[in-house]
C-alpha cells in the first residue's frame, strides 16, 4: 500500500525590514574619540620637540612645546587671564551681534524675493572685502575703543550666518510649506514653525563657520589700538621678536577657538536629535 506523501511548497524568508538594512555604522564613545583627536598634536609636539634637540631646527625661530610650556607659565604669572577674558569678551560680543543680524537678515530675504533683490547683490559684494580693509575706516568712525572691534568681529560672523540660513530657508521641502499653507498659517507663523526648523542644519552650519570666523576676526581687530588681549599678545611677540609668545598665543586662540566650537557642536547635536539621519543612527559596535 502506497503511501501518499504530501509534498508543501517551501516557506519564503521573511523579506528584510528597513531597519535590519541601514549602514552600519561604528562609533567610538566620547572618551576614545577625544583620545584619538590628540594624537596628532601630540605627535606634531613631540617631532617638533625632538627636531630641537637635535638641531635640525634653530629654536629661536621654532621653539619647543617645552618652552612654549615655559612661556604660558611665565604669561600665566603676568596677567594671562586677563587677556584671555578680554579676547573672549569681544569675540562673544561681536558673535552674538553678527549672528543675530545675520539670521534676521537672512529670514528676510530667504521669505520675500523682492527684499533679495535690492539687498543681496549689496551682501554678497561686501562679504569679499578682507578684514584689515575694514581697519581705516572703523578707526574714522568710531575711534579706538571697544566698538570698531567688537564691529569688525561682528563683520566676519554675520556673512556665514547669512549665507548659510538663506540656502537652508531656499532648500526646505516645498511639500512642507504647501502643508502649513494648507492649515491657514501666515508668512511670520509659516517661518517659525515650519522654515526655521527645517533649516535648522544649516543654521548650525552658519553659526559654527561664523564662530571660527568670530576668532579670526579677533587678531585684525585687537591690532586696532589693543593693550590687552590675545591678538595683542600676537603683535607684541613680533615687535619684540619672541616666537614663543606669538606661538603661544596662537594656541590659545586655537584652543579656546576649538572649545566653544564644541560647545556649539553639542548644542546642534542636543537639538538636531530629532531628525531620522545616519548621524543620529545609533548602532552598537566596536569602538
Amino acid at each position: 500500500m502506497s503511501e501518499a506523501i504530501a509534498l508543501t511548497p517551501p516557506v519564503a524568508a521573511p523579506a528584510p525590514s528597513a531597519a535590519s538594512v541601514q549602514p552600519t555604522v561604528r562609533r567610538s564613545g566620547p572618551g576614545l574619540a577625544w583620545l584619538r583627536g590628540l594624537v596628532l598634536p601630540v605627535l606634531v609636539f613631540g617631532f617638533i620637540e625632538v627636531a630641537a634637540w637635535q638641531q635640525w631646527v634653530q629654536a629661536r625661530l621654532l621653539p619647543p612645546p617645552s618652552e612654549i610650556a615655559r612661556t604660558l607659565w611665565q604669561l600665566a604669572g603676568d596677567g594671562l587671564a586677563a587677556h584671555i577674558g578680554v579676547s573672549s569678551a569681544r569675540v562673544a560680543s561681536g558673535f552674538l551681534i553678527g549672528a543675530v543680524l545675520g539670521l534676521l537678515a537672512a529670514v528676510l530675504v530667504g521669505l520675500n524675493r523682492q527684499v533679495e533683490a535690492y539687498v543681496d547683490p549689496s551682501f554678497q559684494a561686501l562679504r569679499n572685502v578682507p578684514s584689515l580693509a575694514w581697519v581705516p575706516l572703523l578707526l574714522l568712525w568710531f575711534g579706538i575703543d571697544e566698538t570698531p572691534k567688537i564691529t569688525m568681529i561682528a563683520l566676519g560672523a554675520f556673512f556665514p550666518v547669512y549665507l548659510n540660513v538663506v540656502s537652508g530657508l531656499r532648500n526646505v521641502d516645498r511639500k512642507l510649506i504647501e502643508v502649513g499653507e494648507i492649515h491657514g498659517l501666515g508668512s511670520w507663523a509659516l517661518a517659525r514653525r515650519i522654515l526655521l526648523p527645517a533649516s535648522l542644519p544649516s543654521v548650525f552650519t552658519g553659526l559654527r563657520t561664523a564662530l571660527g570666523l568670530a576668532w579670526m576676526f579677533l587678531v585684525a581687530a585687537e591690532l586696532i589700538a589693543a593693550a590687552r588681549g590675545l591678538g595683542y599678545l600676537l603683535s607684541d611677540g613680533r615687535e619684540t621678536s619672541r616666537p614663543d609668545v606669538v606661538i603661544a598665543a596662537i594656541f590659545l586662540i586655537a584652543l579656546l577657538g576649538k572649545l566653544s566650537d564644541s560647545l556649539l557642536h553639542a548644542i546642534e547635536v542636543r537639538s538636531l536629535r530629532w531628525r531620522d539621519t545616519l548621524d543620529n543612527h545609533t548602532v552598537q559596535g566596536k569602538a
